[in-house]
C-alpha cells in the first residue's frame, strides 16, 4: 500500500494548530512501528496517544458477536488513541493495527493532560478537535444504520476517495489496495455480499478495479445520489 495526495484539502477543523503541534512534539518520543503489529489493543490500559509520522494504521473495534469492524485508516499527521484523554482509569476503546511500517510519535497521556491544563486555549482546541472526530464516528454509524449495507459501502467508497483519492481522466482512483474482505469489515458485512455489490457497480460502469485491486470510481455522483449524500465537508466525510 502507499498513500497519495488528498483529493480535497482538509478543513481547518481537522488539523491542529502549529502551537498545539509544537506542544505535543515537545513531549513526544519517536518509535518505529512494524507491519502487522499493534500499537494498542481494545480494552488495554491507555497510557499514550500517538501521532503518525509515516506508514498506515488501521483503527478497528470488535462487535458484540466477535466480528472486526474497521473505523479508520490513518496516515501521516493523524492522531490516534485520543479518546482516552481526561478520563479516569482509561482503557483503549479501539485497536490500532499497523498496515504499513513507519514511525509514530508517542505522547504520554498524563504529560499531555498536565501540559494542556496550563493552557486553556490549547485545551479548548484539543477538545474541539476530539469532538470533530466524534462527529465522524457518528456519521459513519448513521450511514450504516440508515442506508443498509449497500449504502454503507457506497459511503465508504466516497470516504476513501476523499482521503486517498487522486483525480484521473476517467474518474477518481482510490490509491489504496484493499481486499473485499477488508472492505466488508468497514460495513460489518460478509465478503460475499461485498463481492456482489462491487460486481453490480462494475456492470453499471460506476467503478472499475485494476489488477492490483485498486478501485477507480468512474461515477461518484451515482454513489452520492443513491445514499442521498448531504455533501458533508471533507473533514467529516473521510476515512481517517
Amino acid at each position: 500500500m502507499r498513500t497519495s495526495l488528498l483529493l480535497s484539502a482538509r478543513q481547518n477543523e481537522d488539523t491542529i494548530s502549529p502551537e498545539l503541534r509544537t506542544l505535543m512534539d515537545s513531549i513526544s518520543t519517536l518509535k518505529e512501528m512494524n507491519q502487522d503489529t499493534f500499537l494498542f489493543h481494545e480494552g488495554a490500559d491507555a497510557h499514550d496517544i500517538y501521532i503518525i509520522k509515516s506508514g498506515l494504521v488501521q483503527i478497528s473495534k470488535l462487535t458484540a458477536d466477535g466480528k472486526e469492524m474497521i473505523l479508520r485508516i490513518c496516515k501521516d499527521n493523524d492522531i490516534i488513541g485520543e479518546l482516552t484523554l481526561f478520563s479516569d482509569h482509561p482503557k483503549y476503546l479501539l485497536s490500532a493495527k499497523v498496515l504499513q511500517a513507519g514511525e509514530v510519535f508517542v505522547i504520554n497521556k498524563n504529560q499531555l493532560e498536565k501540559a494542556l491544563m496550563t493552557n486553556s486555549q490549547l485545551t479548548f482546541e484539543f477538545m474541539k478537535w476530539t469532538s470533530n472526530h466524534m462527529r465522524k464516528f457518528q456519521s459513519k454509524i448513521r450511514d450504516l444504520l440508515l442506508n443498509g449495507k449497500k449504502g454503507a459501502l457506497y459511503s465508504t467508497l466516497i470516504r476513501l476517495s476523499n482521503s486517498y483519492g487522486t483525480k484521473q481522466v476517467d474518474g477518481i482512483l482510490i490509491n489504496l489496495t484493499l481486499t473485499n474482505q477488508e472492505l466488508a469489515k468497514f460495513i460489518a458485512a460478509t465478503r460475499e455480499s461485498v463481492n456482489r455489490m462491487l460486481v453490480e457497480l462494475r456492470k453499471l460502469n460506476v467503478i472499475s478495479i485494476d489488477k492490483s485491486g485498486k478501485i477507480l470510481i468512474k461515477d461518484i455522483d451515482y454513489l452520492r445520489e443513491q445514499i442521498g449524500c448531504e455533501n458533508c465537508p471533507v473533514d467529516i466525510c473521510n476515512i481517517n
